[in-house]
């Protein structure tokens, strides 16, 4: 954290507005959102243990100035890249030293919604800055690393920024926001800032500049028994700043720097009330022995948490469907038919599901064989009626009761009568000569509860000069077409003939058409009826 410099009151009064304004929408985290993983405290000490040898063989510092800090840079960006990063050093011309800003982008997510965090790299020249700021720089590498091994499924893109010459006034920061194009400004949908999260005597302090990004940063401390304070000693002294003045939303963790821990902190969070929350910041005392564990396992675990929360994509549950083949059938009392269940994992895992039918007219029964299956699993329903089952059209239903989630599907049951009987229209209709269009006449059944048979039969009585020029189609309810005659050389008068179709995939019900097309010149008739048993 830089020396305690303040923005002015009317830039501070900007980025406040702007931040209201480009707040993310606060929602309830869904039910499968993918949880965080732990993030290792071993592994961050062991990032801090480098930076401080890296101090050791530089003078003790890793000022932007000086060699510890490009050694810090580069220890970093070799990490990143092994770990799949595409990084990229930024020259800073205003920096002490024209020191580098370094960025890793991990290559997922939506590239036009950016979750960015950050934590400037430098220290002051006094001192190693283990907590001031190689803190925030180690959480948020192992945070990168463990994102990379982890390599969840990613609803937005994710970029991370280690800063140069903060210690200098948020230089390096400062020059990355302002040499972003407007462009890319509006891709970053929140910028999160970690600087001093290990502080010797610390406390639990969340950025309040947007409260929806506040409000994630409480929601994981508040699960773990931890109350937290708006952060007010950081407040526009560290490298948020600029990109809260770029109207970007801004978020973020700090544990103190010289601001005094009052008795009602020490009370909440133990430590010594009447000394500074760090008392070896920007000292040469900020060393590995200056960080203690908890505020470190802990902010790092919240960083993870709310990158999780942010940027990583929800994971569906274990879902799965389920269908019928048939989905229609037609019985004659006492008889019985089978009906094909499929099922298929939609997401997630596999699940187990027991099947059962409703909706049955009396003397019916229904078993499936099996009766549990796992989810891409199949099984066969056989419905049996008994001579007592009633005649009609009768809707079932299946459903699937899964371990996780339940569907039904939809089947119609007809049980029909041993006959049903014939239908004849006998309204004459011409039959216009070629190139005419074809012509339809219609025979409406009703209450033949069962599908039409395999041997439907389609009596027709015409009055034509050629019957050879005629070509007919018998046409389902559904639209289906039977052929049943073609044009033929044959020059006999008249057709009265009977054809036998199989329409046994047909409801019976409904408005069934005889087609009639003239496809040759010079001959006409009519249709004098048509007789339709199904």
């Amino acid at each position: 954290m830089k020396w305690k410099t303040r923005l002015g009151a009317g830039v501070t009064a900007l980025a406040a507005v702007l931040s209201v304004v480009s707040a993310p929408t606060a929602t309830a985290a869904p039910a499968t959102a993918l949880a965080a993983p732990d993030i290792s405290l071993a592994n961050i000490k062991g990032h801090l243990n480098q930076l401080q040898t890296i101090a050791d063989n530089n003078g003790g510092t890793r000022s932007a100035r000086g060699g510890g800090y490009a050694a810090s840079v580069s220890y970093v960006e070799n990490l990143l890249k092994n770990a799949g990063y595409t990084t990229t050093r930024q020259t800073c011309t205003s920096c002490l030293g024209q020191s580098q800003n370094l960025i890793a982008e991990w290559p997922q997510g939506d590239a036009s919604q950016v979750i960015m965090l950050g934590a400037h790299l430098d220290s002051v020249s006094a001192g190693p800055g283990i907590n001031d700021n190689g803190s925030g720089s180690a959480s948020i590498l192992e945070v990168a690393l463990t994102l990379a091994r982890t390599n969840p499924a990613m609803a937005k893109r994710v970029r991370f920024g280690w800063w140069a010459d903060e210690e200098s006034g948020l230089v390096g920061s400062k020059y990355y926001v302002n040499n972003l194009p407007s462009s890319e400004r509006t891709k970053i949908k929140t910028y999160l800032n970690f600087d001093m999260i290990g502080s010797k005597n610390w406390g639990y302090f969340v950025y309040d500049d947007v409260a929806s990004v506040k409000a994630i940063f409480d929601e994981y401390f508040a699960s773990i028994g931890i109350q937290t304070e708006g952060d007010s000693e950081g407040d526009g002294r560290s490298d948020h700043a600029s990109f809260k003045s770029a109207g970007i939303p801004v978020g973020g963790l700090a544990t103190g720097a010289g601001d005094i821990k009052s008795s009602a902190q020490a009370q909440k969070w133990g430590g010594t009330a009447g000394s500074p929350f760090d008392n070896c910041y920007h000292r040469a005392c900020d060393t590995t022995a200056n960080i203690p564990d908890p505020p470190l396992e802990k902010n790092s675990d919240a960083i993870g948490y709310a990158l999780w929360k942010l940027a990583v994509a929800p994971t569906q549950g274990n879902d799965f469907s389920v269908s019928l083949n048939p989905a229609s059938g037609t019985v004659q009392p006492g008889q019985s038919l089978q009906v094909a269940v499929s099922t298929a994992t939609t997401s997630g895992s596999a699940q187990s599901i027991s099947l059962s039918a409703s909706g049955l007219p009396a003397g019916a029964t229904a078993s499936f064989s099996p009766a549990t299956i796992s989810s891409g699993g199949s099984s066969t329903l056989t419905i049996t009626t008994s001579s007592s089952t009633p005649t009609g059209t009768f809707p079932i239903t299946v459903t699937a009761d899964g371990a996780n989630a339940d569907h039904t599907a939809a089947f119609s049951l007809g049980v029909g009568s041993s006959s049903c009987a014939p239908v004849t229209t006998s309204t004459r209709l011409d039959i216009p000569d070629y190139p005419g269009a074809a012509v339809n006449s219609t025979a409406n059944v009703a209450g033949c509860a069962r599908n039409a048979s395999g041997t439907t039969k389609v009596e027709v009585h015409i009055t034509h000069t050629y019957r050879g020029d005629l070509v007919l189609d018998l046409v389902a309810p559904d639209g289906t077409a039977y052929r049943m005659k073609n044009s033929s050389s044959d020059s006999t008068p008249n057709l009265d003939t009977t054809y036998t179709v199989n329409a046994s995939s047909e409801a019976a019900n409904g408005a069934w058409q005889l087609r009639i097309k003239d496809v040759g010149p010079a001959d006409t008739g009519y249709l004098s009826s048509w007789t339709l048993t199904v």
